[in-house]
């Protein structure tokens, strides 16, 4: 992915985006863990580089190498041994995009690629491999977009993804937001981000002054995968976004060693509740080359979800689904 860059870094979060750990010795140090993983760990950010914000850091558990967030963000050598039964691009992106960062994949909604930059890297990101370079609705490319948007009256909702779309200013997002505002046969906005979970500062007041503003509902599905994840300083921010109309889910990916049990879902559904954010999608691991360390077997992922159905009422048990290249929806399981 590209750095998220500006001529001056002004407010905090852009500060806290800009210094974020790209160096795995510095995460190593500061955790206090074996240099032995320093070799794998340069070896894998060869390929996907490391980007993780302090602010997540911090919520780590010094000296511990098995810690739930840690293994979400720190390279390993795992990553680099090929797999045959993996993909570049495994939920098939490239086939459903019809112009350049416009992505047209099911009934009645689009996802636009807004940037290439995010708060953090997710080892088992499924646009690890993704061709930023080509496939970007940015800067002057945001015409054709909307342009394409306009032309199509079955378009109903809008998806803004990534990368992150909350790695843009909120100048650019508020422009953005509000040309496709001006769609009639838009009505919805949907916002997938992490930065509320990694880098909770991101949620100003000039950011929920624009989402107030829009005429569109709009929906905001962050992304937390283990309750660890969910600090003081996160729920603050996610009960500013509950200030606005905005609906707030939450999409997890089922992830091996880091949220493969019932206690550590329980935990987080609890969690993720408690602070104001309505359980909605858990995913298998789309099985992208590098991250295939982090798939939990068919078996096992049907146990643990009968497992959430007996020991979680029904609203706080997500959907548990996979994406499939070329289908219609995302399949359940």
């Amino acid at each position: 992915m590209i750095p998220c860059s500006a001529p001056r870094l002004q407010t905090r979060w852009q500060n806290e985006l800009a210094n974020a750990i790209t160096d795995p010795r510095i995460l190593l140090e500061y955790l206090e863990l074996p240099t032995s993983l320093l070799q794998g760990a340069n070896l894998a950010s060869e390929h996907f580089s490391m980007r993780v914000p302090w602010s997540f850091v911090y919520r780590m558990q010094k000296g511990c190498p098995d810690d739930p967030l840690l293994l979400q963000v720190l390279p390993v050598h795992d990553e680099t041994i090929e797999d045959t039964d993996s993909s570049l691009d495994p939920v098939g992106d490239i086939d459903s995009s019809v112009c350049d960062g416009v992505l047209h994949k099911y009934q009645g909604r689009v996802l636009l690629i807004t940037t290439a930059a995010c708060a953090v890297h997710c080892r088992y990101c499924f646009r690890r491999h993704f061709p930023y370079q080509q496939q970007h609705a940015g800067g002057g490319q945001w015409q054709q977009s909307l342009e394409y948007i306009r032309n199509d009256s079955s378009i109903e909702e809008v998806i803004l993804s990534g990368g992150d779309p909350l790695s843009l200013s909120d100048a650019r997002l508020q422009s953005l937001t509000a040309s496709i505002d001006e769609i009639s046969h838009v009505k919805r906005l949907r916002i997938h981000t992490r930065f509320p979970i990694m880098l909770p500062s991101r949620i100003t007041s000039a950011m929920l002054d624009w989402i107030n503003a829009l005429r569109m509902e709009v929906i905001f599905v962050v992304h937390c995968n283990h309750a660890a994840e969910i600090n003081d300083e996160v729920s603050a921010a996610i009960s500013k976004l509950r200030s606005t109309s905005a609906l707030l889910l939450n999409q997890a990916v089922l992830l091996g060693g880091i949220n493969d049990t019932i206690e550590a879902q329980y935990a987080l559904q609890s969690r993720l509740i408690r602070t104001g954010i309505l359980p909605y999608y858990l995913h298998m691991l789309d099985r992208v080359q590098g991250a295939v360390h982090f798939d939990v077997n068919r078996d096992k992922a049907h146990a643990l979800l009968q497992a959430m159905r007996e020991q979680l009422p029904g609203y706080m048990v997500p959907r548990m689904v996979e994406e499939v290249s070329g289908q219609p929806h995302k399949l359940p399981l």
